[in-house]
């Protein structure tokens, strides 16, 4: 019986989202408009109830304009080790895929590491991230789709891919088992 990834504690999310909204002097009323999402949603949300998709928020890092990762990761020790199949990881709402953060950017620094799970099917399809992102994937097993939405690249084990991140992109598995490193850098 295969485990299921840990998912980021509730409580760790609606602290976190509660944080950079009064961080950046916003109502939920404004927050909630600017994601997208319902205002009951987020207060949901920010109550540590509910069960957000990884589009859910990654729309609310947008309109908050601070990392994903800043979101849903914890701090970390000193030195940190996580195992394949561990970490804090959030499902895509229409596609099988899966992104588990493996590090968060740290002050000074603007990059998140993901490790990315895929399974053939409906590509995963991102919406523009936050202005000047740029996204690097290294493809490890399977093949597949990625990069923008407009032209992507059929990648193969090894494989590399730099696009931007503020533009729509995909991720589409071609093959069972496909699995990928994302680095996402914020300029």
């Amino acid at each position: 019986m295969s485990e299921q990834p840990a998912r980021p504690p509730m409580e760790f999310i609606a602290a976190a989202l509660r944080r950079e909204r009064a961080r950046g002097g916003l109502s939920l009323t404004e927050v909630a408009r600017r994601a997208g999402v319902a205002k009951s949603t987020l207060s949901q949300l920010e109550s540590g109830a509910g069960n957000p998709s990884v589009e859910t928020l990654w729309a609310l890092a947008v309109a908050l304009d601070v990392p994903f990762a800043q979101l849903v990761a914890q701090p970390v020790p000193r030195v940190q080790v996580i195992r394949a199949g561990e970490g804090p990881s959030l499902a895509a709402d229409r596609a099988d895929y899966r992104a588990t953060v493996l590090a968060s950017c740290p002050p000074g620094a603007r990059r998140d590491v993901y490790q990315i799970t895929a399974e053939p099917g409906p590509p995963r399809v991102s919406d523009p991230h936050m202005p000047g992102v740029v996204e690097h994937v290294v493809l490890s097993t399977g093949s597949a789709l990625v990069g923008l939405l407009d032209d992507p690249v059929e990648l193969a084990p090894g494989d590399y891919i730099s696009y931007p991140g503020d533009l729509p992109h995909t991720f589409q598995a071609l093959e069972a088992g496909t699995r990928a490193t994302l680095i996402s850098e914020h300029t």
